[in-house]
């Protein structure tokens, strides 16, 4: 069966545009295969391979290192770091960090980091500037302790209310969309971050023209049917 936008896979053009459709108003793999008569596990693979465009796409216009990054703990306040983890505070969490350029707001998820580090950074207990600790930050605007639901800013006031709250925005947003999946591998996060990032700075177009376009210009391979 031809189609143009999928490649290796016995899925019509006609279903294709209303998978694309489901996927754009953000319905999950069930609703999507009730609307489409298409096969759950299908739809689950076309949405994990649409997704990795999506990732695609994100990273072509961030200035963040594609995926995620290691973070250097050892950089912080090594005494208030190990007093954290002695009162029994230290965990490995989903932490990422997040930066507006342009309108556009970006994500970067940082591997290794826990929350005695994030606290460390994102808070001053003792008084003293609590950039610092930042160095390791000073990309980011915000910082998000995902497990905690908590987000941490970094920019100054000076940024102004309009930059904060667009951040808070997407935070907002993300935290919502995450939600509805009840648990999500540490594998996969990297790929619903940027989903959300991708929903958020094109959330005044239409997605489903946008997704349409792009693979009619380079389709997708799905290897099943």
């Amino acid at each position: 069966m031809s189609n143009r936008y999928i490649r290796h896979s016995h899925v019509s053009e006609r279903q294709t545009r209303l998978i694309l459709k489901c996927f754009a108003l953000d319905l999950d793999a069930t609703q999507t295969a009730s609307l489409t008569g298409v096969s759950r596990p299908t739809i689950n693979r076309f949405f994990g391979v649409l997704r990795e465009r999506v990732v695609r796409l994100c990273e072509e216009e961030s200035s963040f290192d594609k995926g995620t990054v290691e973070f250097d703990e050892s950089r912080l306040d090594e005494e208030r770091v190990r007093d954290e983890r002695e009162r029994g505070a230290g965990r490995s969490d989903v932490v990422f960090g997040l930066t507006k350029r342009e309108g556009k707001i970006y994500g970067q998820v940082l591997s290794n980091c826990s929350a005695t580090a994030l606290y460390s950074v994102a808070t001053s207990e003792d008084g003293q500037d609590p950039t610092r600790h930042r160095d390791e930050f000073k990309r980011f605007d915000a910082l998000v302790d995902f497990s905690a639901k908590r987000l941490y800013r970094i920019c100054g006031p000076a940024n102004g209310r309009n930059h904060i709250d667009e951040i808070e925005s997407f935070w907002g947003l993300t935290k919502a969309r995450l939600a509805k999946f009840r648990g999500i591998s540490a594998k996969t996060f990297y790929l619903h971050l940027k989903e959300s990032e991708f929903r958020f700075n094109h959330r005044n177009e239409d997605l489903y023209k946008i997704l349409l376009k792009e693979l009619r210009k380079t389709p997708l391979r799905l290897d099943v049917g």
